[in-house]
């Protein structure tokens, strides 16, 4: 779950928390279960749609921030350890993600995923912006023509109403030029250490007027839409510019109870996703419990990787089968 400190001159300013203080009032307990070296043997082709690349600096924040307010992270790597490791580790492709925690820090962050998109053919990366900053056009457009294939938000880092005229101008610029916009409106986890209530910020009816405003913008929101999941499987099957990735909602990790049923939900919508490196326990343990769920194969493979192509233009590889025709590349 991607977090960030909240903006010095903010600090004084925190929300008043209204009822329940939230999943993360307190630190969360950090799990040492086992990891293996690869994914498992057999599965088609791999997206990890939700990792989080910053420069080393603000990875240092990051790290601060949830060593305080949320979990022991188990990986704290640089972003080139951290292609190296997914990668490595049985994964064929990265979707890279980065927020703005405050205005005037998107160039540099845009910048910086450009070049480690330019140097690694197996990433894409996405741009990012803070809502109703100087310039917010042009900066997202900048980084589109550096080759950055979308736009990543948080609502809860960064604060923003997503019906408000900031929020448009962004729908509109991702919309004429075709970018898909990934963005942290679920509810969940709400912290008091956050600079606004998530609560009073976020909601599934709020966000379907976004969709019905915006017809032709692809959107996709991380975490099933937790805590609102029966509201978002519900607008998945509304709206055909809705998408969902599954990060860490499936891992056993989190109050979630029951946990989504997959295999109710419209398979060419939902994306998997892990939020690594910012993980309290095994790099693999989301897709070990995919892969438990026994869920058909064209489902299993829209899921890992097919999805995320289609939503982020990603060419997916194909391979002569015998007797002609092609298939999805296998490990």
């Amino acid at each position: 779950m991607d977090s960030f400190p909240p903006d010095p001159l903010k600090q004084n300013n925190k929300f008043e928390s209204k009822g329940d203080p939230g999943i993360l009032a307190q630190p969360l307990a950090f799990l040492n279960d086992p990891e293996e070296d690869h994914v498992p043997e057999g599965l088609p082709f791999i997206v990890d749609g939700h990792v989080h690349l910053f420069p080393d600096h603000f990875f240092s924040s990051v790290w601060s921030w949830f060593d305080n307010f949320a979990w022991q992270i188990r990986y704290k790597l640089t972003s080139e350890e951290i292609l190296d490791f997914l990668l490595c580790h049985g994964v064929d492709h990265i979707v890279a993600l980065h927020y703005a925690h405050k205005p005037g820090v998107a160039i540099e962050l845009n910048a910086y995923m450009a070049r480690l998109c330019k140097s690694n053919p197996a990433v894409t990366g996405t741009a990012t912006v803070f809502p109703g900053e100087v310039h917010a056009r042009s900066i997202l457009e900048d980084a589109f023509q550096s080759g950055l294939k979308g736009v990543k938000l948080h609502c809860h880092v960064q604060c923003f109403d997503m019906n408000s005229p900031a929020m448009g101008e962004i729908y509109e610029v991702c919309t004429f030029h075709s970018k898909p916009l990934i963005m942290h409106v679920g509810r969940e986890p709400k912290s008091p250490a956050y600079p606004c209530d998530p609560y009073q910020l976020c909601s599934a009816g709020k966000l379907e007027k976004v969709l019905k405003a915006y017809p032709d913008l692809n959107l996709c929101v991380p975490h099933l839409g937790w805590d609102e999941l029966d509201e978002y499987h519900h607008l998945i099957e509304k709206y055909d510019n809705l998408w969902l990735d599954t990060t860490m909602i499936l891992a056993d990790y989190f109050p979630v109870d029951p946990i989504p049923d997959l295999s109710e939900m419209r398979p060419d919508r939902i994306i998997f996703g892990t939020d690594f490196p910012n993980l309290p326990y095994a790099w693999d343990r989301e897709i070990k419990k995919l892969v438990s769920l026994k869920l058909s194969d064209d489902t299993i493979a829209r899921i890992l990787g097919r999805n995320a192509c289609e939503f982020y233009g990603i060419n997916l590889p194909v391979v002569p089968k015998k007797g002609g025709g092609y298939a999805e590349t296998n490990h």
